[in-house]
């Protein structure tokens, strides 16, 4: 059975891979700080704190090498400049940028052929007022997951930055984002009349629509193994490109 790992298991995007990959026949380890038990028999939650880079390490060494990683894990913090906190900065980026390269670089190596990287960025990491601190780490990401990609291209592994829009997750609604709310309806909410969630949407629905309307969009080709996403108009999606023309989840359940 194949098995992928998801950070950030427990809620939000993180959550809706989980279930979905679950749904479509692999073994699932989640991690997450507080833990989740889903029920089903092929999932295994695991509490770790990927800001404790010790007892994160300690926690791979427990795990099988995957198929597949998808690191979800993520925070918001919003402040303008002159009012910016060192502190905050370095939690982003020890969960964003810390957690992805302890993450991938332990499990990397021993992956084979058909392995999937993935982690999920931001549509707004080239740039946000009031939200620089969490834009520089979602920019950092992109441009380390195409340096992972370079090197793991000749092995036939990819390496892919996913970057959804706001998305209706319990971080959108973070009290770190009070004084930065998002400029668009959430996926899921007001551009998807009469359907509810949004990391449920973003994950599971729309399966292969981006491939047949990927020419309404623009979709920018990086080095091998990476696709930036491709913004469908009047959708309100954001979804990778060319990744076997489905949602991100759905094409790592299909490798």
């Amino acid at each position: 059975m194949r098995h992928a790992i998801v950070t950030g298991a427990s809620s939000g995007i993180g959550e809706a891979i989980v279930t979905r990959l679950l749904a479509e026949g692999w073994q699932v380890t989640g991690l997450s700080r507080r833990g989740m038990d889903c029920g089903h028999p092929n999932f295994t939650s695991l509490r770790v704190d990927l800001s404790d880079s010790v007892t994160f390490s300690a926690a791979l060494d427990t795990l099988p090498v995957p198929q597949a990683i998808v690191h979800a894990a993520g925070m918001m913090a919003a402040a303008p400049l002159g009012e910016l906190d060192p502190a905050v900065s370095g939690r982003l980026w020890g969960v964003h940028i810390h957690a992805a390269e302890i993450l991938f670089n332990h499990f990397a190596p021993h992956m084979v052929a058909g392995g999937r990287l993935v982690a999920i960025g931001s549509r707004t990491s080239r740039g946000a007022a009031g939200r620089s601190q969490y834009v520089a780490t979602k920019a950092a990401l992109v441009g380390m997951v195409r340096s992972w990609a370079a090197e793991l291209a000749p092995r036939g592994i990819t390496a892919n930055v996913v970057a959804p829009g706001a998305t209706q997750t319990p971080m959108l609604n973070a009290p770190g984002r009070e004084t930065s709310p998002p400029k668009v309806p959430p996926m899921g909410k007001a551009h998807r009349p009469g359907r509810g969630g949004g990391d449920g949407e973003l994950s599971a629905q729309r399966r292969g629509r981006a491939h047949h309307r990927a020419g309404a969009g623009a979709v920018r080709r990086g080095v091998a193994g990476v696709s930036d996403a491709v913004c469908l108009p009047g959708s309100g999606y954001t979804l990778p490109g060319q990744l076997f023309g489905l949602p991100f989840c759905l094409y790592l359940a299909r490798v």
